[in-house]
């Protein structure tokens, strides 16, 4: 290819900014609500255009595409840096205000980053995460206060007519690197470029339309992607994200009801606190038009009663490294394919893999995905070797005839006891399914004689005494022989999960593994 065809190439990459050009057509529609006010499109552009200004007389590194960390809570700084820190040509880090310093630590050390914004609630978070930096020989970024950049992000803390020049956005170029949740192992930072990200948010949109009076509800991490996506496919609709701080059944529920959301993304563990809190008889509005329930398998008895009160849920498949959604299953059709996770996103592909050779319908493998949602690889790691285009996923799922797509299981936490596979969430939704079981998390333990058996830990409701006999007896009805549970464990408090709401069977299998077992259910 000539000098001039690879610029002509380029050039046919660049796209104008997509929150400078919204903020032209959409002045003053609400862009995000937020626990700290609201903020109009042209209000939050300027904001983000003060604040890529600012970055970038900091230092030059992130105009040579520099990692620059964020540590701050769901609310207007980070939803202004989110946009201003690419802009201002860095890739934005969000970092999980969740973990230890430690563990922060460890990913400012993996990501090489120079520059770490912190609000003030995470400040003392910071700091100690600095120093354990420091004791690991590790070069401590430079630390400052994200209100410095944001104006203190409130709603009247930037002015509308201050950003006039429409700047471009490279397609081609990185976003975001977001750590994966760590299933099995240590994290790993998938980078995420601005066209992966607008052909997931064009994806998501044809799955699910858009409505000028939408208002999708995010009362996920905004430094996970499931969070940060949101932010993404309402600029580019036009339309208002609202941010909560964190999820709260009774926040979710007045926002559901009263505040005209329409749209809203949860794990199913948040579905059932929302479903159990929520005791109003009356269904939710028919503005409700679709809640995504993502992260982690949801049972169908889960999905029933969700419909049943009026929510149309809408099960989906996600990655990291494909910038959110995979497959989505049509809003309203969990009664009909209870153990769906739907069909791909425009544009995207997915295929199941079975010792080197494509499934057959209904055949389990491992699920692999390709298209243009898909990460170009993991910051500061070396490139991944993908076959023909394909991402392996390390899940394990199946395809019916007609595309839509089930997921079995974690290939790392799939059981093989006796020689059969037990898919792990399969258990787990028969044992939530017993009106006894809160939650329920399924593993397999070495075993002379099967290999592995099944043992599941159980956190129990509270409303009627756990009994192992009625639960075998109940779970017999449900489940072949092999895939019953040798051993049933009680588990005081919640299940550990990411932030995304995965399930951590490893942490399970560990504590389970070492030292005396908790008193079995009797």
């Amino acid at each position: 290819m000539t000098t001039g065809a690879a610029e002509e190439a380029r050039a046919r990459r660049l796209v104008p900014d997509w929150l400078a050009r919204r903020a032209r057509t959409h002045r003053e529609h609400p862009a995000v609500e937020t626990p700290s006010g609201t903020l109009p499109y042209g209000e939050l552009d300027a904001g983000v255009a003060r604040a890529a200004r600012a970055l970038r007389a900091e230092r030059e590194e992130p105009a040579a595409g520099g990692p620059v960390a964020v540590l701050a809570a769901n609310d207007a700084a980070l939803c202004i840096l989110s946009h201003a820190v690419p802009r201002a040509g860095g890739v934005l880090v969000p970092l999980n205000a969740r973990l230890t310093a430690a563990e922060i630590a460890w990913q400012l050390r993996d990501s090489r980053t120079r520059l770490l914004l912190v609000d003030e609630e995470h400040r003392a978070l910071a700091d100690e995460a600095l120093a354990e930096a420091e004791r690991l020989g590790a070069p401590a970024p430079a630390l400052r206060p994200a209100e410095a950049f944001t104006g203190g992000g409130g709603a009247t803390a930037v002015g509308p007519g201050e950003a006039r020049a429409e700047p471009l956005v490279d397609l081609d170029s990185v976003h975001s690197a977001i750590y994966t949740s760590g299933t099995s192992g240590r994290p790993k930072a998938a980078l995420l470029t601005h066209g992966n990200l607008l052909a997931s948010a064009l994806g998501s949109a044809f799955h699910l339309g858009v409505r000028a009076e939408d208002r999708w509800l995010a009362p996920l991490p905004l430094y996970h992607v499931g969070g940060l996506s949101i932010l993404v496919r309402s600029v580019l609709a036009g339309t208002t994200a609202v941010v909560h701080r964190r999820f709260d059944e009774s926040a979710v529920s007045r926002a559901l009801r009263g505040e005209g959301v329409t749209l809203a993304s949860l794990v199913p563990a948040m579905l059932r606190r929302l479903l159990d809190h929520d005791r109003d008889p009356s269904p939710y509005p028919a503005s409700v038009r679709a809640v995504l329930i993502g992260g982690a398998g949801a049972a169908p008895e889960l999905l029933s009663r969700a419909e049943e009160r009026g929510l149309p849920v809408a099960p989906t498949y996600g990655l990291t490294e494909a910038a959110s959604q995979v497959t989505t299953l049509a809003p309203g059709g969990a009664s009909r394919r209870p153990r769906s996770s739907g069909q791909p996103l425009l544009g995207v592909s997915v295929a199941v893999d079975v010792d080197g050779r494509r499934a057959g319908p209904g055949e389990v493998g491992e699920i692999l995905v390709s298209g243009p949602t898909i990460s170009p690889g993991y910051l500061n790691a070396a490139p991944e070797r993908r076959e023909g285009g394909w991402l392996r996923t390390g899940d394990l799922g199946s395809l019916d005839a007609d595309g839509h797509l089930t997921v079995a299981d974690r290939r790392d936490d799939l059981v093989v006891s006796g020689g059969e596979n037990v898919y792990p969430a399969e258990v787990e939704g028969a044992l939530a399914a017993h009106p006894a079981v809160a939650e329920g998390a399924v593993v397999g333990l070495p075993d002379e004689r099967w290999g592995q058996i099944v043992v599941a830990a159980i956190v129990p409701t509270g409303d009627r005494p756990l009994r192992a006999s009625e639960l075998e007896a109940f779970l017999r009805r449900r489940l072949a022989g092999y895939k019953l549970p040798r051993r049933l464990e009680p588990w005081e408090g919640s299940l550990p999960r990411t932030a995304s709401g995965k399930l951590l069977r490893r942490s399970v299998r560990e504590r389970l593994a070492g030292g005396d077992p908790a008193p079995p259910v009797r």
